[in-house]
């Protein structure tokens, strides 16, 4: 088992509380636990991949959009409108040369398996973030469960983890040959 570094925790990110500042209204009584969840991917994607500062700013935009679809966009199918959502907030800030990282990252989050994406991008080590936090640490990819757990204290779910479910159901209810379209192979 591979042991990932234990990093000291970002707690203030500029990128990530201004996107959510912006899209507050969306997020509504989701706010607080989205932020949470956001904040916990960025905090253990850095643990698995490390980085500097401009990988803790391509983390903290996939972070903060990868999921925002189902606010703005009001469905479960939201891979394609946080994609866009990231799109355009990096083309306004010159950075179209991101795009297909961040992309790719937003893309594969859910994916079952590894991601073929580049072995030196952050596509991997951001898959398996989202998945330590979707599964409450069970799968923990080797990153330490203390660190894990000491992530999930800082940025409790508030209720986050139910309303995935709450929306799951839902859209199980409309689709149900398409239950997880977040989900990839």
């Amino acid at each position: 088992m591979v042991q990932y570094a234990e990093v000291s925790l970002q707690t203030s990110i500029p990128t990530v509380d201004g996107v959510l500042e912006h899209h507050a209204s969306a997020l509504a009584n989701d706010l607080i636990g989205y932020r949470n969840h956001v904040y916990r991917v960025v905090n253990l994607c850095l643990a698995i991949a490390g980085g500097d500062r401009v990988e803790l700013e391509k983390i903290a935009v996939a972070a903060v959009f990868h999921d925002l679809g189902i606010w703005t966009s009001h469905t479960f199918d939201y891979i394609a409108p946080s994609v866009a959502l990231a799109r355009d907030h990096l083309v306004a800030r010159a950075r179209p040369d991101w795009v297909p990282e961040i992309e790719a990252m937003i893309v594969d989050h859910h994916k079952i398996r590894p991601s073929q994406a580049n072995r030196s991008s952050l596509v991997e080590p951001f898959r398996r973030a989202a998945w330590i936090d979707v599964s409450r640490g069970l799968r923990a990819f080797g990153v330490r469960r203390s660190f894990v757990a000491s992530v999930f204290r800082v940025w409790p779910s508030a209720g986050f983890h139910w309303r995935l479910l709450q929306l799951e159901a839902d859209w199980f209810l409309k689709h149900p040959l398409a239950p997880l379209p977040m989900v990839r192979f």
